[in-house]
């Protein structure tokens, strides 16, 4: 990827890198609560960000 990129992909790779993490403790300890974890998670060497 080069140095200088453009704003768009900068954009783009932020709101992936946001996207990328673990749910939060708390919303796993609400009750009636169905989310385990992130199915959505991504691996930076796996799967491509965008």
């Amino acid at each position: 990827m080069p140095s200088h990129k453009t704003f768009i992909i900068k954009k783009k790779l932020a709101k992936k890198k946001r996207q990328n993490r673990p749910i939060p403790h708390w919303i796993r300890m609400r009750t009636d609560n169905t989310f385990r974890y992130n199915a959505k998670r991504r691996h930076w060497r796996l799967q491509s960000s965008g």
